[in-house]
């Protein structure tokens, strides 16, 4: 595995899925980190928690594909310090333009859900709003500057958050 695919894991995800979160609960829930916090977490079944891991799984199926497929189909990785070196246009993201960030937002609702917490919501949000602002106004700029009219055209037919239901395949394949 990759140096930099490690480190981009550790650093990106691992900051916003589950540092932030961490450091959200830890200072509004005062006995997150004891023995008794979890075991009655874990002893509660309602329908909350149950609701929470359809997110989960579909968070980590998407944040898994999308992975897999920089690594096999772009020669690169999720890193901004080291991207694919070729536009990705298979797998999620014949669906969706961002997948990962998809992932992780789906993951970050279920965290919500899951410790019932509104900070934790109020994070999911500025997390989405930050991705909302950031990608169009740097990300998408340089993916244009860098694969021209084949992003473009990939651009103009898959959404940048919410899934097609159809999968997305270029003229030129």
């Amino acid at each position: 595995m990759k140096k930099s695919l490690i480190l981009a894991i550790i650093l990106l995800p691992g900051t916003a899925l589950v540092l932030i979160p961490g450091l959200i609960l830890f200072f509004t829930k005062k006995n997150v980190y004891s023995a008794n916090f979890f075991l009655n977490l874990f002893a509660r079944y309602d329908s909350i928690i149950w609701l929470s891991l359809p997110f989960f799984i579909a968070g980590l199926i998407l944040a898994f594909s999308t992975v897999k497929t920089f690594l096999n189909k772009g020669d690169g990785t999720p890193a901004p310090w080291d991207p694919p070196k070729k536009l990705v246009i298979k797998g999620p993201y014949r669906y969706v333009r961002n997948p990962m960030i998809t992932g992780a937002i789906l993951i970050l609702i279920s965290e919500s859900l899951f410790f019932g917490s509104y900070p934790l919501a109020l994070w999911t949000l500025l997390f989405f709003i930050m991705n909302t602002i950031y990608f169009p106004l740097f990300e998408e700029k340089n993916l244009e500057k860098k694969f021209g009219k084949k992003y473009t055209d990939y651009q103009n037919n898959v959404p940048r958050w919410l899934p097609r239901l159809k999968p997305w395949t270029p003229n030129d394949e």
